[in-house]
Formats: structure tokens, sequence, C-alpha cells
């Protein structure tokens, strides 16, 4: 199976970041799901990114596009997603 090009930077713990996934899920639309709990890199790239913040979910897009705590609405608009 080929890698999904959207990556979902968070936590197990983060109900925001549960409804991220959720979307995801319900549209079917691939990504990968990176626990910063275990990934000590992966966590100074969303630290990079957000100037010394840990603010997720950290959601980086196939176009190179970052959305940060995004609303289920601005993950549509992003996505195309008409309901």
């Amino acid at each position: 199976m080929p890698q999904s090009k959207i990556v979902i930077y968070g936590g197990t713990w983060c109900s925001d970041c549960r409804r991220a996934k959720r979307f995801f899920d319900s549209h079917k639309i691939q990504y990968q799901w990176v626990d910063l709990d275990n990934d000590t890199e992966a966590l100074g790239y969303v630290l990079t990114v957000n100037n010394g913040k840990r603010v997720i979910p950290t959601i980086v897009f196939e176009d190179g596009s970052v959305l940060v705590e995004p609303t289920d609405a601005e993950l549509s608009e992003k996505l195309s997603i008409t309901r």
C-alpha cells in the first residue's frame, strides 16, 4: 500500500487529534498518524513548524501546506469536500 501524503502529528490523549482522525476516516482519506509521545524527531518538527510550541494536531498535506488545530470546516475547505 502506498504511504499517505497527509501526516497528522498529535497525541492519543488529544481530543482535537481524535476528531481530525475521525474526519479523515469518515471521508475515507488515508493519512499517516504520528504519535508525538513516541517520536522525538517528529516532536522537534512540530515545535519548529509552530515556533517552539507543541500545538496539535499539526497536519501536513502533500502540497507542503500545514494546518494547525483545524476545524472540520477548515479541513473540508482544504480538501475541497462539500457536504
